[in-house]
């Protein structure tokens, strides 16, 4: 098995000079569409699940599927992360089902949705650092909040990451990697006007830490989805993204992690529809989660391949949790 830790495969990302995609999942059919699509582009690869996923499956469920996905793809590096864990514990039960990497979003209070002072942010990120650490398993931290809401998590409110704090909050915490907002934001209605994102921001961040940097609410939300969505029933107007080349600007100057949820969420969403509509007499779930899935496989080989990931599978030794262990 190549299940490995999310800072070896971040590490291993910023010496390359090139992004990885870390794609929520809720169900088996996402998780095989984008270790397909990891597998054809030979491109590493981190699978995540929000507290609301994991809830959603009964925790247990949707572990051992992502366990699956590490098992069947032994010579895929896979890194099983945590996306948006609000304490200590929701850190400890994803680390017990066996995942590799955490994220701890001390940003937000425990409801995921009132900001929190720097000192809390700080606390709770340590507590899950020292836990973490321990075990192998690698920590990823937010400082500054993004806009929107999904999955229940979000303030709503941008408060762009200050360059001074997160250096402070890094050597502060230990983190393995770190979560900044520069104007992107959570869900499918990311802007009102012009996509702009705080590079001159990014760029003083870079400069000041070494650790990878990861942007979250950073798919971006294509125009054909949107239109195929309406076509076959939907209403989401005005839905609106980050466009890819200004991901690709941000890998440039320093990004290794992209999080990507809405995008699968359109696509599958999309593929399903025209099924419902085209052929109304179809009743058999894998009638349409069939579609959906090739779709997902196909959106994710174009992502692997826009973040120049695609390639870097064979690049480097996995590394068990046990020897990250002994490296912290």
């Amino acid at each position: 098995m190549a299940l490995v830790s999310g800072k070896q495969i971040l590490d291993e990302a910023q010496k390359g000079k090139y992004g990885v995609g870390a794609y929520n999942v809720n169900n088996m059919e996402q998780i095989q569409a984008i270790m397909a699509a990891a597998k054809e582009t030979k491109s590493p690869v981190i699978i995540q699940a929000s507290r609301g996923a994991l809830k959603y499956s009964n925790f247990t469920y949707l572990g051992y599927l992502m366990k699956a996905a590490v098992i069947e793809n032994p010579e895929i590096p896979v890194s099983m992360h945590l996306d948006h864990g609000n304490s200590l514990d929701s850190a400890i039960k994803a680390i017990e089902l066996g995942f590799s990497s955490v994220m701890i979003d001390g940003s937000l209070m425990e409801d995921g949705k009132t900001a929190s002072t720097y000192d809390y942010n700080v606390k709770v990120t340590k507590s899950v650092v020292e836990y973490a650490h321990k075990r192998g398993v690698s920590v990823e931290a937010e400082i500054g909040t993004l806009g929107g809401i999904e999955d229940g998590v979000g303030s709503g409110t941008i408060h762009v990451t200050d360059p001074k704090e997160a250096k402070k909050f890094v050597n502060e915490t230990g983190v393995d990697s770190l979560a900044i907002a520069i104007g992107t934001s959570h869900g499918a209605y990311k802007f009102k006007g012009a996509a702009n994102l705080a590079f001159d921001v990014l760029k003083e961040i870079r400069g000041l830490i070494s650790i990878p940097i990861v942007l979250h609410g950073a798919s971006s939300v294509p125009k054909n989805l949107i239109d195929d969505v309406n076509k076959y029933g939907g209403k989401m107007p005005g839905a609106t993204g980050v466009p890819m080349e200004s991901l690709q600007e941000a890998i440039k100057l320093g990004v290794q992690k992209i999080n990507v949820d809405t995008d699968g969420r359109l696509v599958m969403t999309a593929a399903i529809r025209k099924v419902f509509a085209e052929s109304p007499e179809k009743f058999d779930p894998r009638d349409y989660l069939g579609p959906a899935r090739i779709a997902l496989t196909d959106l994710i080989k174009s992502k692997m391949l826009a973040f120049g990931t695609a390639g870097h599978s064979g690049d480097y030794a996995p590394k068990s949790l046990e020897e990250m262990k002994r490296s912290y």
